[in-house]
């Protein structure tokens, strides 16, 4: 069985604005999470049509190794993920059901980096986060997500 912890959450009421660290957030399916900028419905405001738009997953690790490799310091915040994991490798959550605290995801699809991060950030991050960008993910169940619950997979 695969596991993990959530490190940290941030979310952004304003699309572009820094994201900040909140201890919980509440998810809501089809919707997302409550008080970040794609909140809603798909095709209103912020938030595209699709799948996979509900939430965002990143490996703390992957940020480390920007650090590392690149040279790069990104904050965990600056990755401009909903959900920051620990220990949990997430690109093998695609297509899978999972659990974050008392809240049920399902892995939609690789959450690449984009030109909209470049342009928050520098440059450097499009290659240096490439397969490793992390997860996009459908919310399942209603309920909390908080700092330091565990991510396993069934």
């Amino acid at each position: 069985m695969l596991t993990g912890t959530v490190h940290s959450i941030y979310i952004t009421a304003q699309f572009s604005e820094p994201t900040y660290s909140v201890k919980e957030v509440h998810a809501i399916p089809n919707l997302g999470l409550e008080g970040d900028r794609y909140f809603g419905e798909a095709g209103i405001g912020q938030k595209r049509t699709g799948t996979g738009r509900d939430i965002t997953l990143i490996e703390i690790e992957a940020i480390e190794a920007l650090q590392r490799e690149e040279s790069i310091q990104l904050s965990p915040g600056d990755a401009r993920r909903n959900i920051v994991t620990l220990g949990i490798p997430l690109n093998h959550l695609v297509d899978k059901e999972f659990q974050v605290g008392e809240v049920r995801l399902r892995g939609v699809r690789l959450c690449e980096p984009c030109q909209h991060l470049v342009s928050l950030t520098q440059p450097r991050v499009l290659p240096g986060l490439v397969h490793r960008g992390g997860l996009r993910a459908e919310i399942l169940t209603d309920g909390y997500i908080r700092t330091g619950d565990p991510i396993f997979v069934d």
